[in-house]
């Protein structure tokens, strides 16, 4: 009896080691990835948001609230920065300027390997980003009246999966 115990014991032991172990996996990397709220509309290319997006803006932030973001990233607009804002504030981390145009993809995914990201950008640049990091062409150009996209993408040593979600 004493050794079935023992040999319980000792494999409930690894069972908790490995359990314990993965979740401390610095090996997967999850990125969130959102187009900028609701802007004003206007002639001018870098406007502000409108006080819909605003709001939408601190709907991601409590969102958010439970995932612990490594780092933030967002293109350098008034719209994007101020998306990005609520939740860098709420999470004490600083939004990190990066250029759609310039990103060396294997790089960055090499800087932030093992981190949690949350990147902010546009109808077109966000669903680029996603289809780099997944390594496939699968997203499109989101609709200029949503603003509610959510993409998630984990990448676990060579697994991918990615997902959208839709929120209001």
């Amino acid at each position: 009896m004493k050794k079935a115990l023992s040999i319980l014991f000792a494999v409930l032991f690894v069972i908790v080691l490995q359990a314990q172990e993965e979740s401390n996996n610095t090996n997967v990397s999850t990125y969130y990835l959102i187009r900028h709220a609701e802007k004003v509309k206007s002639e001018d290319p870098n406007p502000v948001l409108h006080p819909d997006g605003e709001l939408r803006a601190k709907r991601w932030a409590e969102i958010f609230k439970n995932i612990k973001f490594d780092a933030i990233y967002s293109t350098d607009y008034i719209r994007t920065r101020n998306t990005a804002a609520p939740t860098a504030k709420s999470q004490g981390v600083d939004v990190v300027l990066y250029d759609p145009k310039g990103i060396d993809y294997k790089k960055f995914l090499a800087e932030t390997k093992g981190k949690t990201v949350l990147i902010v950008g546009h109808s077109n640049t966000i669903p680029y980003f996603v289809n780099n990091l997944i390594g496939k062409e699968k997203y499109q150009d989101i609709e200029y009246t949503n603003n509610g996209n959510l993409y998630i993408v984990e990448i676990n040593n060579c697994t991918v999966s990615d997902k959208v979600l839709y929120l209001k």
